[in-house]
């Protein structure tokens, strides 16, 4: 019975601590109270703050062009479900978005000195006329910058004729391009040299992606201002 004393005094030297430690908690002053209760059952691993995100450019870039250079990205339509898309300094110039989308050739025309869009249509490459597309790229001035999307079939109507023209704007694999490849192009009126920025991916049974299409192609880059355009 001689123990029960000090026990008391012990429980009670405890219970008055414990009170004084929550009261110091809760009454602490500014960046205590809950936050404080937060960090105790927060682990080291998770307290690691988050790396900040990588910086995007124009057009979605991973770095900014040069001086005197338009930026530009563009993606061929994905089998005959996704649309293509053709974006050029932060705006976009083609998408299913936008409603200026559709089966066969999608083609941007726009001014190389100032980047503006001078004309945007789509020409169905399956049941369409090609002379619709021909009269679009024939009378092309000097220095016209021609972005180009395939979705779906981009080839089975194409002509000698379309092919020319556009091997003139720089293409290489124009010639050939056949029934529901995916081909993405930049090329230019009055271009001396071939576009690097190309890319054309063959329909084949035995690599392709989707059932009946191959994959999706991706371009970006930054295109040189022209010199002239009239």
């Amino acid at each position: 019975m001689r123990l029960a004393g000090p026990l008391r005094i012990v429980a009670l030297v405890v219970t008055v601590a414990l009170t004084w430690i929550i009261v110091s908690i809760f009454l602490g002053g500014p960046g205590t109270g809950f936050s404080r209760i937060q960090q105790l059952f927060i682990s080291p691993e998770n307290s690691v703050t988050a790396e900040p995100r990588a910086r995007k450019y124009k057009c979605g870039l991973p770095q900014p062009c040069p001086e005197e250079h338009l930026a530009f990205r563009m993606v061929s339509g994905a089998a005959n479900v996704i649309g293509p898309k053709i974006c050029l300094e932060d705006k976009m110039l083609m998408s299913s978005v936008k409603d200026n989308v559709g089966r066969g050739l999608n083609i941007a025309l726009v001014n190389g000195v100032s980047g503006e869009l001078i004309e945007a249509r789509a020409f169905d490459m399956w049941a369409g006329d090609v002379n619709d597309l021909l009269k679009f790229i024939r009378p092309l001035h000097e220095g016209t910058l021609v972005f180009v999307a395939s979705y779906d079939d981009p080839a089975t109507k194409m002509n000698e004729e379309t092919r020319k023209l556009f091997s003139d704007l720089g293409s290489k694999n124009v010639k050939e391009l056949a029934f529901r490849d995916s081909w993405v192009f930049v090329g230019a009126k009055g271009v001396q040299n071939k576009s690097p920025f190309e890319q054309h991916m063959k329909n084949s049974r035995h690599t392709n992606k989707y059932e009946g299409w191959p994959e999706a192609l991706e371009m970006e880059g930054c295109i040189p201002r022209r010199s002239t355009a009239s």
